[in-house]
């Protein structure tokens, strides 16, 4: 199941207003979705724009796509920066432990002082 962060047209003719929601690519624009995001009001002045940074953060981290309205948006409040920073830490804490993982395998390689190898015939 392929999930997108999209928007869902709201409102009346004339004066829409979108949802940010998580729904399957598979379902129509303004059917059904997974879990509801923000809401984004470009008819208001200045434009109503909230959303909720904990659940978008988690449905990226789960590998979600954005559509190109919802990536502006989310880009303006700086949402995708703290999802790089995060994901950047989490790679440098792996290769950190991999390094350390290495580092003790070769120590334990290494014949302990003292210890003669036999060759065995």
């Amino acid at each position: 199941m392929a999930v997108k962060l999209r928007m869902r047209r709201m409102g009346s003719k004339k004066r829409p207003f979108y949802r940010i929601v998580a729904a399957d690519s598979r379902f129509q624009r303004d059917g059904r979705f997974l879990e509801i995001l923000g809401y984004y009001d470009p008819k208001q002045k200045p434009l109503k724009f909230k959303i909720d940074r904990e659940k978008v953060k988690e449905w990226l981290q789960k590998g979600a796509q954005m559509s190109g309205t919802v990536e502006s948006l989310i880009r303006k409040e700086g949402i995708i920066r703290e999802v790089n920073e995060t994901n950047i830490r989490q790679d440098d804490a792996s290769k950190s432990n991999k390094k350390e993982d290495l580092i003790i395998k070769s120590e334990e390689e290494k014949p302990v002082e003292g210890e003669v190898e036999q060759d065995v015939q």
